[in-house]
């Protein structure tokens, strides 16, 4: 079972408040947006694939994440050789305003398409015929035959920046096995890159890198302890938003 005592969740929301943040600029509407964590567990420990952020960018310079970024209508329309497990697309319609078609879909989809972007790895099933890519960079699924397979992805968290950033994002975060990388593009990492190295690295030791974003490592223990509780889709998802000044938790 996951661990939802009152000590564990207190340090969770103390950590997320705990980080320096400028809060005072006017509202910005948060932008959809989807993150994939690849986990190996083939060995006694988990690990999980980091991705350093190039130096000179201008969001986030120099850190360890996870591959993501905002979603794209082009997204929703990318076929799939399985589709998302009902529980867990009834969580991620949860507590949303609109929901046009395939809104949920899109999520998992945008995170397989961010992590191809950013480190070369297509996520997915090989079939003997390309799937009907709908453009941009699903075509190079369609080169490759790789099938997203959105039943093979768990929803592990979500978290929505605070109010008064210049860049503010509602982040669904996504897992699923190192197994399921189908094909790789050579070349997309490397010193000129949006991602100058790729590492896998136990989840024990990531969650003690000082040069991560405080949300990846909170989103590291959650992980851990859905790994813990059996990886189910029918586990709750916990959601991090801050409203009033205070950073909640809620469980989905």
């Amino acid at each position: 079972m996951i661990d939802q005592s009152a000590d564990h969740i207190e340090d969770f929301l103390r950590r997320m408040a705990a980080v320096e943040r400028d809060l005072g600029h006017p509202f910005v509407e948060p932008r959809d947006a989807a993150t994939l964590i690849l986990i190996d567990r083939s060995d006694r420990e988990p690990k999980v694939l980091l991705g350093r952020r190039h130096p000179d960018s201008k969001f986030m310079p120099g850190v360890f994440v996870f591959p993501g970024g905002r979603t794209e209508p082009l997204d929703r329309a990318m076929p799939a050789i399985s589709e998302l497990h009902p529980d867990a697309e009834k969580k991620l319609l949860t507590r949303v305003k609109e929901t046009p078609g395939g809104y949920a879909r899109g999520f998992p989809l945008a995170a397989l398409r961010e992590t191809a972007e950013e480190t070369g790895l297509l996520i997915g099933v090989q079939g003997d015929e390309p799937p009907a890519s709908p453009g941009g960079l699903w075509e190079e699924f369609a080169k490759a035959r790789v099938f997203p397979d959105l039943g093979e992805l768990y929803f592990v968290a979500r978290a929505i920046t605070p109010p008064g950033r210049t860049r503010r994002f509602d982040s669904r975060f996504f897992t699923t096995d190192a197994s399921s990388v189908a094909h790789r593009i050579e070349g997309v990492v490397g010193p000129d890159s949006e991602l100058v190295e790729l590492v896998w690295m136990p989840v024990s030791q990531a969650k003690t890198l000082k040069d991560m974003p405080i949300v990846t490592g909170v989103v590291l223990d959650e992980l851990a302890n859905r790994v813990a509780a059996g990886m189910g889709h029918d586990l709750p998802v916990p959601m991090y938003y801050m409203e009033n000044g205070k950073f909640f938790r809620e469980l989905l």
